[in-house]
């Protein structure tokens, strides 16, 4: 069977100190088996540690410039375009990346102008509930959560000078986790790990008994509401927000007059800022420049969290994406879509409409089903 896309390309990352790339050796081995060939920018895979030599190895072909490798016709990535990728936007093309629409309406607005077909990785959905493509980074971005709150509650870096574990008579550190999901768990089972007092929220109470079945009370689990969270943040010297709704704007359950009733020193790390943070004070910020102070309180909103282990976090992302992203080019997005639901889930932008119905809520714009706007 002839693939549907003849010509995979695969772009060197453009965000800031984002060192992921979409696509390893071993991916670049099966698009090739599938009779698609793989053009991928040069140092692309660097900062994740993997060379040019070794993905012209494995069957693929290296090319100078992003426009070489945006000149396929399905590009793979990591996150979303740019402005400057902008311009490498075209009708003709299917993209397959994390989008994150609700909180990006320039990326929205980018690709609905080109008419690009647009899949998302985070909304890929199957039939349970689960993101399979989210989950890798979710995971990571958990785990570095709470590492970094470690880091800026430390006093050099602007926090309370608390220790995670405490010391043999002195309290440890107490953590607030805000949402029980891929994330929340993570965040909390190594801020646990770390010796610290963790309390997790959630509204799910299912998932609730599911961590604390695990964790058997070494992680405090308590049904979220505005008082909990009001109650729970007055204590806290690290807090994490990890609440998601898939494609849709994150919900803020972190209102300002919580921030301003916080310690002095105190850390939130907000890890749904990409999908627009769960914070009323987060902004965005990056690797370069990852926090500021407000009310007295350090704020970490780093969009691109897991892009600080990229080789960690590019092998367990591609672990993922690799068959849907083969399944996307054998059959072309229509062919993918209609075959797979979850996939289907998955397509934000066809021929210039909004096909995922959560980002077009939250941006204000119709909804066109997906498998009408592929037809």
């Amino acid at each position: 069977m002839k693939a549907a896309h003849s010509t995979l390309g695969v772009p060197k990352e453009t965000k800031t100190l984002e060192g992921r790339v979409a696509l390893t050796p071993d991916g670049v081995r099966e698009f090739e088996r599938a009779g698609v060939e793989v053009f991928i920018e040069t140092q692309a895979g660097a900062a994740a540690s993997i060379s040019d030599a070794e993905y012209i190895a494995a069957g693929a072909t290296i090319v100078p410039t992003a426009a070489d490798a945006w000149g396929q016709s399905m590009v793979v990535k990591v996150k979303e375009p740019t402005e400057k990728e902008f311009a490498y936007l075209r009708r003709d093309l299917t993209l397959f990346t994390y989008l994150h629409l609700a909180a990006y309406p320039k990326v929205a607005d980018a690709l609905l102008q080109a008419g690009t077909t647009g899949i998302a990785y985070e909304t890929v959905q199957l039939s349970d509930g689960s993101l399979p493509l989210l989950a890798p980074m979710s995971e990571v971005a958990g785990r570095l959560a709470t590492q970094a709150g470690a880091h800026y509650l430390q006093r050099p870096y602007g926090g309370r000078g608390v220790l995670m574990g405490g010391a043999p008579g002195v309290r440890p550190a107490k953590v607030v986790v805000i949402g029980a999901g891929n994330v929340g768990w993570n965040a909390a089972w190594i801020a646990a790990g770390m010796e610290a007092e963790v309390l997790l929220l959630d509204k799910n109470l299912d998932r609730l008994r599911f961590v604390d079945q695990i964790h058997r009370g070494r992680i405090v689990t308590i049904a979220s509401n505005r008082g909990a969270i009001e109650r729970s943040l007055l204590e806290a010297d690290l807090v994490i927000g990890a609440v998601l709704v898939a494609g849709a704007r994150a919900p803020v359950v972190v209102s300002e007059a919580m921030v301003k009733s916080m310690k002095q020193g105190s850390v939130i790390v907000d890890v749904a800022i990409d999908q627009g943070g769960c914070v009323e004070t987060m902004r965005e910020t990056t690797h370069t420049d990852p926090v500021y102070d407000l009310h007295g309180v350090v704020h970490y909103a780093v969009g691109n969290m897991p892009g600080a282990v990229p080789h960690t976090s590019t092998y367990a992302l591609t672990n993922a994406t690799l068959p849907y992203q083969l399944n996307v080019a054998i059959q072309g997005a229509r062919g993918a879509a209609t075959h797979d639901h979850a996939i289907a889930l998955g397509v934000n932008t066809v021929g210039g409409a909004l096909t995922n119905q959560p980002s077009a809520e939250a941006l204000g714009k119709q909804f066109v089903d997906p498998l009408v706007a592929l037809a």
